[in-house]
């Protein structure tokens, strides 16, 4: 009897271990790991894109110097599903390398080593709004590229975010 309570309460130990891994948003070497831009937990690997609930959708695609572009994350419409993380980064759609830098707001933490924004906080999220600012020397195109983790074990990776429709 003494074994299986050691056991249990080592499982719920590990459980507990595994809600609360980087509440605080990625670490910086997220950028650089062998699986970049994706959570290092453990065996969870991500989920099938076809199954992702989430929407990632920037108001620009093409910028100017210093420009701002908004960048959102969201459930589908037809869903009402929470998020608890999520790690962005910004890339150069010609050449794919890491351009700009973002806005810290409230709940979130920049990786400016990387163009990287992340979570600061592992509450759940119904949505994000991010601003992400354009280089002073340079225009081109941007895309936004990133996680969005329901919860631990359970997260989408290699999102590319959509461009909003332009209103006429």
């Amino acid at each position: 009897m003494k074994d299986r309570f050691k056991w249990l309460s080592l499982e719920l130990l590990l459980l507990i271990g595994a809600a609360v891994a980087f509440p605080d948003g990625a670490p910086a070497d997220t950028c650089v790991k062998q699986r970049a831009n994706q959570p290092n937990h453990g065996k969870a690997r991500s989920q099938p894109a076809h199954s992702n609930p989430y929407e990632v959708v920037a108001d620009a695609q093409s910028y100017h110097p210093g420009q701002q572009i908004s960048v959102v994350i969201y459930p589908h419409s037809d869903q009402s599903t929470v998020f608890r993380g999520f790690f962005l980064q910004a890339r150069d759609a010609n050449s794919n390398e890491w351009i700009g830098e973002w806005v810290q707001s409230e709940n979130t933490k920049t990786i400016p080593e990387c163009s990287a924004i992340t979570h600061s906080d592992n509450r759940d999220k119904l949505g994000a709004k991010l601003i992400w600012k354009a280089p002073q020397n340079k225009r081109g195109h941007v895309y936004f590229t990133g996680t969005v983790l329901q919860e631990y074990g359970t997260f989408w990776s290699d999102i590319v975010n959509k461009v909003q429709a332009e209103r006429p």
